[in-house]
């Protein structure tokens, strides 16, 4: 049997909505249907954070179908645990209560070793304002880049 490696799922506007300082990768804690819906490649993590619930970093929201064939089936939408060191767990709620970021997940994916893993990344959310000097930005250097190409 192959084991699928390769993302799964990814946020798009985690990127434009947040300013990423920082990523880091993360552990789940699935179960087996949860695992079998997934390597059909069907998740969703747009709504998506991390945070804490009593002491353990956990993932809101993100949403695995259930698996059609099997009939232990999981809550599409149910909360799961994350797997990080408590060094690191620490590091990552001290921000979080201190500074008020964020933890976006920006990727769910299969390692090589056909673990499921989360890239989240640590986020401050952007104003208004800041997403439309971001847009300009992006526009201003795609248009500089298409002027040195064709001169």
């Amino acid at each position: 049997m192959a084991i699928s490696t390769g993302r799964v799922a990814e946020n798009r506007r985690a990127r434009f909505d947040y300013q990423i300082d920082d990523t880091l990768e993360a552990g789940l804690i699935l179960k087996g249907s949860e695992v079998k819906s997934l390597r059909t490649g069907r998740a969703s993590i747009a709504e998506a954070y991390a945070t804490e619930e009593k002491g353990r970093l956990v993932l809101v929201n993100a949403n695995i179908p259930v698996y059609p064939a099997s009939r232990d089936n999981h809550e599409p939408k149910r909360i799961r645990e994350l797997l990080v060191s408590r060094k690191q767990r620490d590091k990552l709620l001290g921000m979080i209560r201190r500074e008020g970021m964020t933890l976006v997940p920006m990727a769910l994916y299969f390692n090589d070793r056909g673990r499921a893993k989360i890239q989240l990344g640590m986020a401050k959310g952007r104003k208004k304002h800041d997403k439309r000097e971001v847009q300009k930005d992006r526009d201003w250097s795609r248009q500089k880049n298409r002027l040195l190409r064709r001169g």
